[in-house]
């Protein structure tokens, strides 16, 4: 079983190549964005504790974020391992992660990090937004403050997987086929 989690700031290429790893390794892919959509959008009791939440401005505590991920982990037994995009966020989230995983008789094998200047990333987001309409990828001033954000909250654990030897970091410029080359051949030396 490989379990994995992809960093990388917004526009690094990570959706894109979590849909290539689990097609490649038999994953399931868990990005946190689409676990919030799921639940609010059906109406789940998670779902429901979470919108009381953003519905008064407030961010979704870790505890409820967590606990959907949990959900997720458990409605797939049969899984040969999981890419976590977009949790961890925080020490506290990588902590709770580890402690639930270790309940399970499971651990995470690698974080890996693609890397892509914050410029070239603008190009790619501003591009994305044109296509996509997202309003979030159409404002350099909001993409830049997605970086910041990224900075001071989710770059941080990088030590903390340093500590435990399992941070990698794989160039995000090239073809898709040249970087999921280099994601697979290090998954696979796992």
């Amino acid at each position: 079983m490989k379990n994995i989690i992809l960093f990388g700031k917004p526009g690094a290429g990570k959706g894109t190549q979590a849909a290539l790893l689990r097609d490649a390794f038999q994953l399931v892919h868990i990005s946190t964005g689409d676990l919030f959509r799921y639940n609010i959008g059906n109406n789940t009791s998670l779902g429901a504790l979470a919108k009381s939440y953003m519905d008064q401005g407030d961010l979704v505590p870790d505890e409820v974020t967590i606990k959907m991920l949990e959900a997720e982990v458990d409605a797939n037994p049969d899984a040969g391992g999981f890419i976590f995009d977009g949790f961890p966020r925080t020490s506290k989230q990588a902590e709770a992660l580890d402690e639930f995983l270790h309940g399970k008789e499971m651990r995470i094998q690698a974080t890996i990090a693609l890397e892509v200047d914050e410029e070239v990333l603008i190009k790619r987001l501003l591009n994305r937004g044109k296509d996509s309409g997202r309003a979030d990828d159409q404002d350099e001033e909001k993409i830049r403050n997605r970086f910041e954000e990224y900075n001071n909250k989710t770059a941080p654990l990088i030590s903390y997987y340093i500590a435990q030897n399992k941070f990698h970091s794989i160039t995000g410029v090239g073809t898709v086929t040249e970087i999921s080359e280099q994601l697979i051949a290090l998954l696979d030396s796992l």
